[in-house]
């Protein structure tokens, strides 16, 4: 059953309430999103500035130990310093810097000690000569710091910081706000979240997961029938592995088991989306098509996956998903969630 995909003649005025309902959330909300990534930033930056003796002694030693206060020391020079800039000028191993600022910091292992003392050192030279002495006063004179200026330099780098990044801060606060939405839509009728990890094809009736890994297949090793210039593929999930099909796991923001589910069905599948502005979500909308297609190649036409979406959406956006056969609900009209049979 078709829910937005099929009524053209309603995406209009569709699209001008959800822009309205992302302005609302974004004038109320988003503020105190940045201010609070801006405070832990500050936590870290101060974190920075005593492993490295207010920015007095960044050496070997200290990176080594301290891999992960690269991205803030990239902040606090004049100009601040992009990530390939650095790799630019000192000429260090783009692993090293990639590793430096993972999401979990750390050395690459099997660098060998000295090369990586060399290669750490151009870092700490660089980053020494470009400090920015308009914010680390006590640079231009050797003295040690007061606790003003060692607070006022935090603020201004955990601002950088958070304004390299503004936008992940705001689209993270976003989607952590749908899910809770339909978190307590789902809750309200009746349904269960699963706190644990669930594996896709285990979930009970009445349940339902957020960001669960779904296996799909991938690329082809697929028996292909060219008929007239076009191409069918006929294979499915269990003998994936026979034909050589790659399988990968893809990520699903929810999950969701219809009470009235009988033994054997395929959950539906919800993707919550939003956008601050009407220019990059033409360049995001091929990752949804891409999914369903690895998702109907694995489990046949029937998988039902959805996207759940507030903000700037066009018509553009909306006519390229709809031609994918791939069908929405508007956060501004949850209720719509129920026409799944949920």
């Amino acid at each position: 059953m078709a829910i937005n995909r099929m009524n053209p003649d309603k995406w209009k005025e569709d699209i001008a309430k959800s822009v309205d309902f992302y302005n609302g959330w974004f004038m109320e909300f988003a503020p105190k999103a940045y201010r609070d990534a801006r405070m832990l930033a500050t936590g870290h930056v101060e974190k920075m500035l005593e492993a490295t003796d207010a920015l007095r002694d960044i050496s070997f030693a200290v990176l080594n130990e301290n891999p992960g206060i690269l991205s803030i020391l990239r902040m606090s020079t004049c100009p601040p310093i992009a990530r390939d800039r650095l790799i630019g000028l000192t000429g260090v191993p783009r692993r090293l810097v990639e590793c430096m600022e993972a999401e979990t910091p750390m050395i690459p292992r099997r660098m060998d000690k000295e090369r990586l003392e060399i290669e750490l050192n151009k870092i700490a030279k660089i980053i020494t000569l470009m400090a920015d002495s308009d914010i680390f006063v006590w640079l231009r004179n050797s003295k040690q710091p007061t606790n003003a200026e060692i607070d006022r330099a935090a603020t201004i780098i955990a601002d950088r910081l958070c304004g390299a990044i503004s936008d992940p801060i705001i689209r993270n606060a976003q989607e952590k706000r749908q899910l809770s939405s339909i978190e307590s839509w789902l809750v309200e009728r009746g349904y269960r979240k699963m706190e644990r990890p669930v594996k896709f094809d285990k979930i009970e009736p009445g349940t339902f997961s957020f960001r669960t890994n779904v296996p799909v297949i991938a690329s082809s090793g697929e028996e292909v029938f060219k008929n007239r210039g076009t191409i069918s593929f006929k294979t499915n999930a269990s003998d994936a592995d026979l034909l050589g099909n790659k399988k990968i796991n893809v990520p699903v923001d929810v999950i969701i088991m219809p009470i009235s589910a009988k033994y054997g069905e395929f959950p539906l599948l919800i993707e919550a989306k939003s956008a601050g502005d009407f220019t990059n979500v033409n360049k995001r909308r091929k990752e949804e098509a891409q999914k369903m297609a690895q998702l109907r190649r694995t489990y046949g036409n029937g998988i039902r996956y959805g996207l759940f979406l507030c903000g700037y959406f066009d018509l553009g956006y909306l006519g390229y998903e709809a031609g994918e056969g791939i069908d929405w609900i508007w956060e501004h009209r949850m209720d719509d969630l129920a026409l799944y049979g949920l």
